[in-house]
Formats: C-alpha cells, structure tokens, sequence
C-alpha cells in the first residue's frame, strides 16, 4: 500500500509540473509576449520578440534522468536500442553481492556469481566485430557531447555503422573514419546541419580520409542522401556570428524566396546562408565583415563573395518585394 500511494504521488507531482511547463512556456516571463517558437533540433523553446530561451527540453531530460531512481528508469526504459551493444537486449549481471532480500552472499555463492559475471562479458565480447562495435559506440557517445547531438542522430548512426559492419565495410578502415561517415551521413538524412570539418576536428580524423570514406559508404549502401536546406544553416551562421534577431528572420525570408525559384540548386547550401547573411547584415548596418561571416560558416572567403555576386544580380529581378521593405 505504501508503494501505490507513493508512485501515486509521484505521477500526480510530473502531471503538475507537466501542466505548469506548459503554461510558462505560452508566454515570455521578461517580456509578456505569447510568440514563443519551438527549435526541435536544440529543443529549446525561444520568445521570436525579446531572444529569451524559456526551456531547454535537453537539460530538462538530463536533470530529470539524473533524478530518476532505478525503478523509474526500468519502468521508463524501452529496452530497445542500436546504441547499446546487443540492442538493449543482452544480459546485465550487478556488482553487488547480495541477494534479492539485500543479504551478503555466502563465499560460494559470491565465486560463482563472479565466474558468470567474467563469462558474460567474454560471451558479449566472443567476435571482433562485437569488440568493434562496443568501441565505435564508446567514441560515438564521445562524438555526441562534442557536437551537442540529440538522441535520435546517435541512433541513426549506430543503424548505419551497423549495416556498414554487415557489409564489410568496416574491414581495412579505423572505427573512426566509418563512424565519422556515418555521423554525417545521419546528420544529412535527419537535417542537422553538421559540416564534415567539423566531424573530422571533433574526431580527429583528416578531413580528406573521411570525405573519401564517405563518398564510398554512401555507394556502398546505396544511400540517397537529401539536399540540406539553406535556412537550418542561417541558424548556425548567425549564432556564430552573433546576428541580431530581426536580421536572422530576414535572412531566411530570403533563402525562402530563393528556394521557391530554385536559384539554390547545386550551390553549397552554407555558402548560400552565409551570402545571404552578409547581405542583410549590410542593409541592416551591422558590421559584420566578410572573414568573420565566413569563419562562422566554415567557408573560404572567395566563396562568400562569388555567392554574394550572385545574390546581388538576382536582387533587382527576384526579390524587390523582400530588399525593399521598410
């Protein structure tokens, strides 16, 4: 009876703060405004008026998980997952030596338990490819805090490396290399727009070897990656380059406008954003230069201004409905 009423509590507690989540995040508490956006790939909750962050669902998760005893957690938990070696579904023996009443084990009894821990981890471990696995998902978890990626582009990952180990891919090659080309393949097929330089400084491969590397997955998988779209990227340019807010929704109302004429295709999409940003930043007098927007973007200078060029002979014929509003 005293374990009912206490879970009872504790669901009506999460229901509470669920309902009082909600309420707060409908209006800024700073400035009173009720435009609230939702950013699902940071998964934070921002005003559109003032730039405040209400919530952050990341943190939240991470506090929340960081609360939770071990009977929530197991009721919570799936069971399920290709980040975890065996799929979630495998054997885990605890350290502890006591029985389920919490009595120390005998001598014998705690021998035997320490033989079945040592030949559970020799079965886990029994090929080299189970080995691999546990250590591309060891540096996986590493790559995810070093890019601050959510859950869901770790899974797809593990899915990829996965059937590139069924392959025979991962023969002849570093778990890194394949790992890194199936992040940015998992990053390209989810939207999130990660550059390859960037996986290959977070996991210290030389960016020739991964681009190799992912030319051939992509063959060797017959994967059909998307084409990224320009506005995620304004996101990550402008955060870099610390744009104000007005001109950020200027800039995307732009690459909208471009989009619908198709004057984006077959142009790097960061090039784009980053063009596209500098010319806002210009018409709205903030000084932004050209090597601090390219730096943001991961880009050379020259690419910045041949895009820029573009952009500029398109503003006349394309876009007087957009660059000449007041």
């Amino acid at each position: 009876m005293l374990v009912i009423t206490e879970e009872k509590t504790l669901l009506d507690q999460q229901n509470h703060n669920q309902t009082t989540h909600a309420v707060r995040s409908s209006v800024c508490y700073v400035c009173g405004s009720d435009s609230i956006i939702t950013d699902y790939e940071s998964g934070e909750v921002v005003c559109s008026k003032c730039g405040l962050v209400i919530s952050d669902k990341n943190q939240e998760n991470r506090v929340a998980a960081g609360n939770a005893t071990n009977m929530t957690s197991a009721k919570k938990n799936t069971g399920l997952s290709h980040a975890t070696p065996g799929s979630g579904l495998s054997t885990v023996i605890g350290r502890p030596n006591r029985d389920a009443s919490g009595h120390i084990l005998n001598v014998a009894m705690r021998y035997r338990m320490e033989r079945l821990r040592r030949w559970d981890l020799r079965i886990k471990a029994s090929e080299s490819r189970d080995g691999n696995l546990k250590d591309a998902l060891n540096e996986l978890h590493s790559l995810k805090d070093k890019l601050g990626l959510p859950e869901t582009v770790v899974e797809k990952t593990t899915y990829i490396y996965r059937k590139a180990q069924m392959k025979g891919f991962i023969r002849g090659r570093t778990v890194l290399v394949v790992l890194g080309a199936a992040l940015y393949v998992a990053c390209r097929e989810l939207g999130i727009p990660k550059r390859l330089k960037e996986i290959a400084g977070a996991s210290n491969v030389k960016h020739k070897i991964l681009a190799k590397s992912y030319r051939l997955l992509i063959i060797k998988l017959d994967i059909k990656i998307p084409v990224v779209d320009p506005k995620k990227c304004i996101m990550t340019v402008s955060n870099k380059a610390n744009v104000s807010e007005k001109s950020k929704r200027k800039a995307i109302d732009i690459i909208s406008h471009l989009n619908r004429n198709e004057y984006t295709d077959g142009k790097d999409p960061m090039g784009i954003a980053a063009a596209v940003l500098y010319l806002v930043c210009q018409r709205a007098s903030e000084k932004r230069t050209q090597p601090v927007i390219a730096q943001a973007a991961g880009i050379t200078e020259m690419t910045l201004r041949n895009r820029y060029k573009d952009i500029k002979r398109l503003e006349l014929d394309l876009m007087p409905c957009i660059m000449n509003e007041r």
